[in-house]
């Protein structure tokens, strides 16, 4: 009787073992399929395939596409938060770090565009349907990964009103981390794109160019002048 329990607490250990390597392995596909393909195209039914099961399957481990995406962009979130981690320790002073942080959270964009797209995808939707549609431990996940960045960019604010380098009169620095990181994913798209609309007389548009090197610029001169005002 005594050895009943723990073969019991092993099984249920092992099953959990075996759940967690499946769910892995599932947002390991998905996120080889948004780098390849983008989120567009990524389909369950490919996913599925890519992992060699069906997409019932799937189904079993997450409550549906949008919970997956979720936690697949948790991933990059995860990435990004290492990027601006690093970035930030570099900075030589509080103005340093804050441009350094703007840059390394532009590059990763460029070079991850599904990450791009998928955030802008989730934050399109209303809380109260994500509510409905992801499970709280996913949404817990999804949270704490895009706090952990917000959290550099924040303190990085807030350490440059503290040594007095930033304005006093700087904005609520977790308000402005949020408001510079959806800016940003907005302004990342468009260096994506790449085009520029303007009126080139009242009435007639215009179409021109524009590079990740100007919106890198942009973004790095729109954090600086906030702080700053």
């Amino acid at each position: 009787m005594s050895t009943r329990a723990p073969e019991s607490d092993g099984r249920r250990r092992a099953g959990a073992a075996r759940r967690r390597a499946r769910e892995a392995e599932i947002i390991a596909a998905t996120r080889a399929l948004f780098d390849e393909r983008g989120i567009g195209d990524a389909q369950i039914e490919d996913i599925a395939r890519a992992v060699g099961i069906n997409r019932a399957i799937v189904y079993r481990h997450f409550t549906g596409k949008e919970e997956l995406f979720a936690l697949t962009l948790v991933g990059y979130l995860d990435e990004l938060r290492e990027a601006l981690a690093d970035s930030a320790e570099q900075g030589d002073d509080a103005a340093d770090s804050l441009q350094r942080l703007v840059t390394a959270f532009v590059d990763y964009g460029i070079a991850h565009p599904a990450f791009i797209d998928c955030a802008q995808a989730l934050m399109r939707r209303p809380g109260d349907e994500l509510l409905e549609e992801i499970s709280e431990g996913a949404l817990f996940r999804l949270g704490r990964g895009i706090s952990s960045c917000l959290a550099v960019l924040s303190t990085a604010i807030q350490d440059g009103v503290d040594s007095g380098e930033f304005s006093s009169s700087t904005e609520d620095p977790t308000l402005l981390a949020n408001m510079l990181y959806a800016s940003g994913l907005g302004a990342l798209q468009l260096a994506r794109v790449g085009i520029l609309v303007a009126e080139a007389s009242p009435g007639v548009p215009t179409v021109g160019a524009i590079s990740p090197e100007q919106v890198r610029h942009h973004l790095v001169a729109t954090a600086l002048a906030l702080v700053r005002r």
